[in-house]
């Protein structure tokens, strides 16, 4: 069975998260991907602090799809360095990882 990943990410607004999650989904790139509520986001870019307003995205795939979930993150984002950052399912319900796989498996279908 393939690595279940959890990947975390946001957009700026609503509308690019949705858009996001719309081609994540199609492109079997994911097999969930759960909206959270926006959130406070306070950070340093480019030399001076930086608060912002974002909608985070939590992301279940596999580690055979990261390469392409990044890649397709980093390319339909706003902004310069995406925050996108992964981690490994320590432990999972066997028949959710099988979904998980079996949902990620394939190719685009928009």
């Amino acid at each position: 069975m393939d690595a279940l990943l959890i990947v975390m990410t946001t957009f700026p607004d609503e509308a690019s998260a949705e858009a996001a999650i719309d081609g994540m989904l199609a492109g079997r790139l994911a097999a969930c991907v759960q909206q959270m509520a926006p959130v406070r986001s306070s950070y340093r870019w480019q030399g001076k602090r930086e608060t912002s307003v974002e909608v985070p995205l939590m992301i279940k795939t596999t580690a055979a799809r990261y390469g392409a979930l990044e890649q397709y993150i980093k390319e339909h984002h706003t902004y310069d360095v995406p925050e996108i950052a992964a981690w490994p399912a320590t432990a999972a319900l066997p028949a959710y990882a099988r979904w998980v796989e079996n949902e990620t498996r394939g190719e685009l279908h928009v």
